[in-house]
């Protein structure tokens, strides 16, 4: 047995493709049993112990998090790429993957695309969230931004995610041509993207790692809390010591400082009514 630390790159089906960390040699791998029984799965972005001789992977190190839509474990940051028409803008999901991004301690990156499709009266009305997003300390990008987006993935493990048909795989293919990323039209009639990605893998981009994931429609909180929630919306944060309760969820209680900055304007009432809906329909 010829035991090796590694990194899974790719999963398809229960094929695991594992690049050794010293030399950089890739093996394809199968998970012992003993996984199930335990009801842990490998996850790309894994750091494991595995057998190059059996092509078996033996141990799942210590994930820093994991998500779940996409699965992968270990990551630095995400890019959120966010169209602003065509799909149309959808701010309630934006909002819902930053809050995830934020609760799993990994940086949020909002890249907009498909500015060049608004009419001037759009723009306008969108600028006022690219903006807002930007005040309360998110980087924001356009996908027109190819240098500066390229420069955020040295030593970072990256995943991009985001509405299905915002240009995902349409930015990687600008950042590197030769990778070849398949995509496909919008289905006008549902307004959304046709899911093109159909694995995960790690790609090296740029001195970091890159990973192209499937596109969704739906997405969970999962086991966060209301609670959890309140507290990954970061520009409440800077209000709600102001509140009347200590515990205030910024809801139906009185003397609330967020419902006040959000009156007041300094607070953007999408936000604030997406909060809303998260904690109400749960």
């Amino acid at each position: 047995m010829k035991v090796i630390k590694g990194r899974i790159v790719k999963q398809i089906s229960n094929d695991y493709t594992v690049q050794a960390l010293e030399d950089g040699q890739v093996y394809v791998c199968k998970a012992r049993g003993k996984f199930r029984k335990m009801e842990i799965s490998p996850l790309v972005g894994d750091f494991v112990n595995f057998d190059a001789d059996e092509k078996y992977i033996l141990d799942i190190l210590s994930r820093k998090n994991e998500l779940n839509r996409p699965r992968i474990s270990n990551v630095d940051q995400a890019m959120i790429i966010t169209s602003l028409k065509s799909p149309d803008f959808d701010s309630n999901l934006l909002d819902k993957l930053i809050t995830i991004i934020e609760f799993n301690r990994i940086t949020p990156i909002i890249i907009f695309t498909k500015a060049d499709l608004l009419s001037a009266l759009e723009k306008e009305k969108l600028d006022k969230y690219i903006t807002y997003y930007k005040k309360i300390g998110y980087m924001v990008l356009m996908n027109t931004e190819l240098d500066k987006i390229k420069k955020l993935f040295k030593g970072k493990v990256s995943v991009f995610t985001g509405q299905s048909g915002a240009g995902k795989s349409t930015l990687l293919n600008h950042l590197e041509p030769s990778l070849n990323i398949k995509t496909s039209e919008i289905s006008l009639a549902l307004n959304r993207g046709k899911h093109t990605t159909r694995y995960t893998s790690l790609i090296s981009l740029f001195g970091g790692l890159v990973a192209d994931t499937p596109g969704f429609s739906a997405l969970s909180f999962g086991n966060m809390t209301n609670s959890d929630i309140r507290d990954n919306f970061i520009d409440f944060e800077k209000w709600r010591f102001g509140c009347k309760y200590r515990d205030c969820m910024h809801n139906k209680e009185d003397d609330c400082l967020v419902k006040k900055k959000v009156k007041d304007g300094e607070i953007l009432l999408s936000r604030y009514e997406n909060y809303l809906n998260f904690i109400n329909k749960r």
